[in-house]
């Protein structure tokens, strides 16, 4: 069973707005540790730091953009969706997945690098805790050992690699 971790708002604001987290990530600042299941030169997959459920990664592009669509070409913007697409069959092939949640989220005042969430349902989510109860910050995140979480980045890697 995993636990819920209470959302602490002030900490993430204060992490969200010093820097671009996936610039850092990009960089390898160690303020800002996620583990990466993918990089190639367009795209990178990683770990969300505060999963909302069990195989919670982003994609985004390795080049900071911050417009979902307007900061993109057509063909930009396919092989990023190539990759979102990528993710999300290889995390219904890794785990239990009963509606698979694609979602792009940031603002100009924090998080400004665009990127996508991929949150895998299980099944067996009750109706009023699914769509974007799944992402209400009132429920907290799920506590995920850096041990597990690094081994599903293995794990995830590894089948987009293969």
């Amino acid at each position: 069973m995993t636990n819920r971790v209470p959302w602490r708002a002030d900490a993430y604001l204060d992490l969200a707005r010093r820097a671009c987290f996936i610039c850092e990530l990009l960089a390898g600042n160690p303020d800002y540790p996620h583990h990466t299941a993918y990089r190639d030169a367009d795209a990178v997959v990683f770990a969300s730091r505060f999963p909302s459920v069990l195989g919670h990664f982003l994609v985004a592009p390795a080049a900071h953009r911050e417009h979902a669509v307007g900061d993109f070409t057509v063909d930009e913007y396919l092989t990023l969706q190539r990759v979102v697409h990528r993710v999300g069959s290889a995390l219904a092939d890794l785990l239990p997945v009963e509606r698979l949640y694609v979602l792009s989220l940031g603002s100009q005042q924090a998080n400004r690098h665009v990127h996508w969430h991929v949150a895998p349902l299980p099944p067996g989510v009750p109706y009023e805790e699914q769509q974007t109860a799944v992402f209400d910050p009132a429920r907290g995140h799920l506590e995920i050992s850096d041990d597990d979480l690094a081994d599903l980045a293995r794990r995830l890697g590894e089948h987009l690699t293969a």
